[in-house]
């Protein structure tokens, strides 16, 4: 009887020394976890701030490119017109 009282504690012990293990085990892997998603998360959220600004320099040399034709445009309009009238 004795015997088996001690095998049940010593059983216990080692149930609960895995148990304790392998919470640590978990809290490692969801620490890890939660650091690659925020080190993802800063990195998508650079990379989205440099594609913006990308975008928008894009966007301001188009509409530059832009207003020169139509001034070109205008500066030849005014051009042919001087022509006509001399």
């Amino acid at each position: 009887m004795e015997k088996r009282a001690a095998e049940q504690a010593e059983q216990l012990a080692k149930d609960q020394a895995r148990r304790k293990v392998n919470l640590a085990r978990e809290e490692a892997i969801e620490k890890a976890s939660k650091a690659r998603k925020t080190k993802r998360m800063a990195k998508r959220a650079a990379e989205e701030i440099g594609q913006s600004a990308k975008d928008q320099a894009r966007r301001d040399a188009s509409f530059a490119k832009e207003q020169a034709i139509a001034e070109a445009q205008e500066a030849r309009k005014l051009k042919a017109k001087k022509q006509l009238l001399q």
